[in-house]
């Protein structure tokens, strides 16, 4: 099966602030909001919500197939990946564009500020229908808005199963744009504040979701993830985590995890177990895609945090 994944491909630049953002925010001047803050470090990373979710797919075995527009600055991110199995296939070359850049600061409470430079994002992927195969799963995650607002009536039109990941681009998305993605969906995976602005800005409630699409997963940080379906709704505890370093990249991680889990045709609970604990292994390290580990080392680790792994049995 193929597991197309779309999104953005960006080189991320994270910074680490000591104190906390919040202290210096006066509520009653957001007006006029001004603030500077000062890293304490600063480093360069491979990015982008494709990127991190296909590279931790290939870390469990699994070949994602990216759609996305990449500049040309790309050359030595595509070998990286590609070393590894992910295919580009669907990707396009901006050649005239450098690679989506994000600068992302993180406080004290792991609060996090970003600004993209939007780079070759701005271009669609335009990928051909007729190229796209039948036997697939799909995760529409944060990434080109043309992409997002076309890739929903694709699958559906091939019935490829897909997740829909709108994250930071709900902004960027109108009202007929969420609900399109929604409509006939596997899953909408946000975390939950993100989840919150797409029930205000549909004016739909989780009800009215769960009869357009199949699950709803919310992830909460610290607190693990829920996982709602039309009959129940799972609460799913936290995998252990050894040091909290940076949690840029985990919700990718997460949801890389959580596909892993969807291919193995696990329950839903223990799909959402495994995704945190390879949420875990990204919340250990700089960087999106500076963690390692392997489908079996995965696998052991979920045993530590929740019993016997799903296949094991």
């Amino acid at each position: 099966m193929k597991i197309l994944v779309s999104g953005s491909i960006a080189y991320d630049r994270i910074m680490e602030y000591s104190g906390r953002f919040s202290d210096h925010i006066m509520p009653d001047k957001i007006h006029t909001l001004s603030l500077s803050f000062v890293a304490d470090s600063f480093k360069e990373y491979f990015g982008g919500t494709a990127g991190d979710i296909a590279y931790g797919l290939a870390l469990l075995g699994e070949k994602a197939e990216i759609l996305a527009a990449t500049g040309k600055d790309f050359q030595p991110y595509r070998e990286r990946l590609e070393k590894i199995g992910v295919g580009f296939i669907f990707a396009r070359n901006a050649p005239d564009q450098t690679t989506t850049m994000a600068n992302i600061m993180t406080d004290h409470s792991d609060n996090q500020i970003a600004a993209l430079c939007i780079g070759a994002m701005a271009y669609s992927c335009e990928v051909e229908e007729e190229k796209i195969p039948r036997e697939a799963l799909a995760i529409i995650s944060p990434g080109n808005v043309e992409d997002m607002q076309k890739l929903p009536e694709l699958y559906r039109r091939k019935k490829i199963p897909f997740i829909f990941d709108p994250g930071q681009q709900i902004a960027a998305l109108n009202v007929d744009d969420l609900r399109n993605g929604i409509n006939g969906a596997k899953i909408l995976i946000s975390n939950d504040y993100e989840l919150a602005l797409v029930l205000e800005k549909t004016g739909w409630t989780e009800k009215d979701i769960l009869s357009r699409a199949e699950i709803i997963i919310t992830t909460l940080g610290e607190k693990g993830s829920r996982i709602q379906t039309r009959e129940k709704i799972l609460e799913i505890p936290p995998a252990k985590v050894k040091a909290v370093v940076d949690p840029t990249g985990a919700g990718d991680a997460f949801r890389a995890g959580f596909i892993k889990g969807l291919i193995q045709n696990w329950p839903m609970e223990e799909a959402g177990q495994f995704a945190g604990v390879m949420a875990a292994y990204a919340v250990e390290t700089y960087g999106t895609q500076e963690y390692q580990t392997t489908f079996p080392e995965a696998l052991a680790r979920y045993e530590e945090n929740f019993g016997p792994a799903p296949q094991m049995r």
